[in-house]
């Protein structure tokens, strides 16, 4: 890599990632607020996460685990959050370094972002270019109803969800 390149995708996803761990930091300190519940999605194939190996097993790739009304220990520093849920009845720990999350959404106001872990690309894509026209950056945010036409680039996903593009911000 060029020395003189600003890597603006890099920043973004940090700065992105950050406000996960703001979050997940407050509700450690606060408990979750209102109707506030997250919905996590993160990489289980990452080598620094920790979940029970009979977890790992029926989820091999990704996972994705709720907070929202019964979980335990939250704690969330720079790099990691750690938790834990009840599965089966049974309450385990959880150990999620940020690096290996893939998506965060909170239903209740309709916020989400979504995470492009490179590690993984450069595995997936190694032989593969990016199509012409085509981001390397997928960080996105959900943005709700008449704002979405605002934001430019807006569009509902087959699920409903309204999501903004970072790419619909650049001049072509």
């Amino acid at each position: 890599m060029n020395d003189t390149t600003i890597h603006y995708d890099e920043m973004v996803q940090n700065a992105l990632l950050s406000v996960v761990r703001d979050i997940l930091q407050h509700t450690a300190d606060n408990g979750l607020p209102g109707d506030h519940h997250f919905y996590i999605t993160f990489r289980t194939d990452n080598p620094d996460v920790k979940i029970p190996p009979y977890l790992r097993e029926r989820y091999p790739d990704e996972m994705t685990i709720v907070l929202q009304n019964q979980f335990w220990d939250l704690l969330a520093d720079d790099e990691h959050f750690e938790i834990s849920l009840s599965f089966n009845r049974k309450k385990e720990h959880l150990y999620v370094p940020y690096a290996a999350l893939i998506g965060f959404f909170d239903p209740s106001v309709d916020f989400g972002l979504h995470f492009h872990s490179n590690e993984i690309d450069a595995m997936e894509d190694e032989d593969e270019e990016t199509p012409e026209g085509m981001d390397e950056m997928t960080a996105l945010t959900g943005v709700a109803g008449d704002n979405e036409e605002k934001a430019g680039g807006g569009k509902e996903s087959e699920d409903g969800d309204n999501v903004v593009t970072l790419d619909s911000f650049r001049k072509k």
